[in-house]
């Protein structure tokens, strides 16, 4: 029997150890969204940018995970993407 994604996506949006969890992991997602996003604007695929930083796609798709990423290698990524980086506190809702 098949569960329809909607229901299990409810259900799990009112479970508090989901929500903690998913809160937890918010700004990784954050910083992958916004690194994600910044390579689509200029147009680069994983691999260009690779060679622009050089290093490797890999080393790209991992940085595109959002997980410990270094604020020099935020600086790299940003001048590769022709961006600038800006680092904002912002407060959290609730």
């Amino acid at each position: 029997m098949t569960i329809p994604y909607e229901r299990t996506r409810q259900k799990f949006a009112r479970d508090p150890e989901f929500i903690r969890e998913r809160e937890a992991l918010e700004d990784e997602f954050s910083v992958a969204e916004a690194m994600i996003k910044a390579r689509a604007a200029a147009d680069l695929t994983q691999a260009q940018l690779a060679e622009r930083m050089g290093v490797s796609q890999p080393a790209i798709a991992k940085l595109e995970s959002g997980k410990s990423v270094s604020l020099n290698t935020l600086k790299r990524y940003a001048q590769a993407t022709g961006t600038r980086l800006k680092v904002e506190f912002v407060p959290r809702a609730g």
